[in-house]
């Protein structure tokens, strides 16, 4: 059963399958679509450009959490937030128009690119991104929380909300117990593949610093509320009038609907996930809660999209470059033994990294 599920063919044909179920469901169940055609001609450009704002916004602060958590996983000089929001930006990027979560990867590939000097910088980032995406699950499981306090969840997705708290405990207590500070720590007679863990671990590292772990966290749930607004100017933009909770609801189940990423976007499955809930607990015509969530996607894809083009032209990367850039940082040999000279050379104090 695993070679099967392992063969490409396969998993297409389950993927198309899956998008031609959504997109059967959408035509024969779905609103008028001339309806939906409709509710964009009404849409309030101030509030779109509001949503836009509050998403950029978000971003800014998570790149700067993501930042946090680099500062306490390698030695100075550190990489500079300029640098951090490319990469940072470039993933969102890949993230969007990738299958997968391919942007993780990209982001790390994009940011070793500007570290050759730092021996292992590629696991140790990849140990940031782990981190960085456990404090995420702190701010989600904040937001689950605030929604089962304050409206409706659909029963379809409580499974899957118990699945994400019960992730994000488990995976925030490997980060604490798995986390080695790197001016504590030696490498010191290890073989390549247990320097690898152990500089993996250094990513983690900001979960031994209390006070660095509370502001990394903090600046998530920041970016976290940021997109909670942002989704609440949408539904103003489409003249939903509607209470936060009901943003909250619709941000919840919009996350529960991309965490396995059939397709980019998972367009049509999202519409689905957000106009049904809106319909049955809010009262929302079904064809404004389909415009709603072709236009919140269209929303948050201009930020990540927009905002990542512009870092990848700035990089000097193209399309094809990104697809097969997380390959080739991992084919980096990062840890390989270090001859006298080599030893001495990186003992010299070194340039800041500057973007």
């Amino acid at each position: 059963m695993n070679v099967i599920l392992r063969s490409g063919w396969v998993r297409t044909a389950i993927v198309l399958a899956a998008l031609g179920g959504v997109v059967a469901l959408l035509w024969w169940r779905g609103p008028a679509w001339s309806a939906v055609a409709t509710a964009f001609t009404t849409v309030e450009l101030r509030w779109v450009l509001a949503a836009v704002g509050l998403n950029l916004l978000s971003v800014l602060v998570r790149a700067v959490a993501w930042r946090t958590v680099i500062v306490q996983a390698m030695p100075a000089p550190h990489p500079s937030f300029p640098l951090v929001f490319s990469a940072f930006s470039i993933g969102l990027f890949a993230n969007a128009v990738l299958p997968g979560r391919i942007g993780e990867l990209a982001r790390v590939a994009v940011l070793t690119r500007k570290l050759p000097e730092r021996e292992g910088a590629w696991a140790t980032l990849l140990g940031t991104v782990f981190a960085h995406r456990v404090f995420d699950l702190i701010a989600v499981i904040a937001l689950i929380g605030y929604v089962v306090s304050t409206t409706h969840i659909p029963d379809w997705a409580v499974t899957s909300l118990l699945v994400v708290v019960g992730s994000g405990v488990v995976l925030f207590s490997v980060a604490v117990m798995s986390a080695r500070q790197h001016h504590v720590s030696d490498l010191g007679g290890l073989g390549s593949a247990r320097k690898l863990v152990r500089l993996a671990r250094h990513g983690l590292g900001v979960m031994r610093e209390p006070g660095a772990a509370a502001l990394a966290c903090f600046f998530q749930l920041l970016g976290w509320m940021c997109q909670l607004f942002a989704v609440w100017t949408s539904m103003r933009a489409f003249h939903i009038h509607k209470p936060l909770p009901a943003a909250g609801l619709v941000l919840v189940l919009m996350n529960v609907a991309t965490v396995f990423p059939l397709w980019p976007g998972n367009v049509g499955l999202v519409q689905a996930a957000i106009s049904i809930p809106l319909k049955q607990y809010y009262n929302v015509a079904r064809a404004t809660g389909v415009a709603f969530g072709f236009g919140l996607q269209a929303i948050e894809a201009s930020v990540g999209v927009g905002v990542g083009l512009i870092f990848l032209a700035r990089e000097g990367l193209s399309f094809a470059m990104l697809r097969v850039m997380p390959d080739a940082s991992q084919a980096e040999i990062p840890v390989s033994p270090r001859g006298p000279a080599e030893a001495a050379d990186a003992e010299r104090p070194r340039a800041r990294v500057s973007g």
